[in-house]
């Protein structure tokens, strides 16, 4: 049976999407499957997979000019040739006859590792400009995926297969959603999230215009860890994180959220509106490309943070909106989990070729 090592992580956006392509394969029951990455966030999204993690310690560049960031990032290249040397004497137990990566600082040791060990690896690219870490292992692998179409035309390897999307998102009954998480409302459903960790902005911002929001509209808003408030006003429920986030696309009219790629394609694909609020300033701008790209299309609506105050007339429109939600209707958008094991498997066939 052929082993598949899949990698990646610092953040849910680097493994929601191998979690879709791990959940695949698990029920063909083809191949041997196991995930290398730190004790981070993407411990916490694969040990429900059951299938065995390896961990180890990877260096991570810290942006900005302060004291600790300028000491930390120092010390990164002996940290980094550390992980790399961890990686490979991990992948010399492992064996594994192909390494996917979803990009990110956890999988840039265990591909460099792999490309020593002349393993071929494969990445994916989830948004529009290239992280640093797929730049940086791009020429290690034999393929760069990508989730929009332009991006692959950046890499000599690059190939347009979308983003994986998990299977339990989809076909999900609507009126059956809304009774599990609003006791079956009337109303236009409205989900808010932030993010993984939620977001300080968009959270104080619905909590302000909770109440006049709320005599027209149900509100599921998605808060963070410790994000949640003691409330008893109607029509609003607060959660901390959704387990079934299938349920809650399902019963949402409209989407408020960040726009990381994960999110973005998810509401494409499900064919929902939405109102992204990209996070500036703390990134490289990924989530304004992805949100600018996306509405330029006429596919959403982009709405900054620093114009939070227009929420309210922004969500009359987007609902409002019947063009939109045909043209999404029509949007060549979906799930990408399909093209991307198509792939692997080429990969996986190619190495075993005589």
């Amino acid at each position: 049976m052929q082993k598949i090592l899949f990698t990646g992580g610092g953040s849910a956006g680097h493994v929601i999407p191998n979690v879709a392509l791990i959940q695949e394969l698990q029920k063909t029951g083809e191949y041997d499957l196991c995930y290398f990455g730190t004790s981070g966030i993407e411990k916490g999204l694969i040990t429900p997979l059951k299938i065995p993690y390896f961990t180890y310690a990877a260096p991570k560049l810290k942006r900005g000019c302060s004291f600790d960031a300028i000491k930390n990032n120092l010390a990164i290249p002996h940290r980094f040739l550390q992980a790399i040397s961890t990686a490979k004497k991990k992948l010399q137990e492992i064996r594994p006859d192909v390494v996917f990566s979803k990009g990110g600082y956890v999988a840039l040791p265990v591909v460099y590792a792999a490309a020593r060990l002349g393993i071929p690896c494969l990445t994916h690219e989830s948004d529009l400009s290239p992280g640093l870490a797929n730049k940086l292992m791009a020429k290690k692998c034999k393929r760069v995926l990508t989730a929009f179409p332009e991006t692959a035309k950046r890499f000599s390897r690059g190939v347009y297969c979308g983003q994986p999307l998990r299977g339990e998102l989809f076909g999900r009954s609507k009126s059956a959603a809304k009774r599990e998480l609003t006791g079956g409302t009337q109303r236009k459903v409205i989900l808010i999230f932030g993010g993984g960790s939620g977001s300080a902005a968009i959270n104080d911002t619905i909590r302000k215009l909770a109440p006049a929001l709320c005599r027209k509209y149900y509100l599921l808003h998605v808060c963070g860890k410790n994000g949640t408030l003691q409330s008893s006003l109607k029509n609003y429920r607060q959660f901390p994180f959704i387990k079934d986030m299938g349920a809650a696309y399902a019963a949402a009219d409209l989407i408020i959220s960040r726009a990381g790629a994960g999110a973005v394609f998810e509401t494409l694909a499900l064919k929902k509106p939405a109102i992204f609020i990209p996070l500036e300033g703390q990134t490289r701008g990924d989530q304004m490309e992805n949100a600018r790209y996306f509405s330029e299309k006429q596919l959403c609506y982009l709405l900054p943070q620093s114009r939070l105050d227009e929420l309210p007339e922004t969500i009359e429109r987007a609902l409002a909106d019947n063009g939109l939600k045909e043209r999404l209707l029509t949007a060549p958008y979906s799930s990408g989990t399909k093209p991307a094991l198509q792939i692997i498997r080429e990969c996986l066939q190619a190495e075993n070729r005589p």
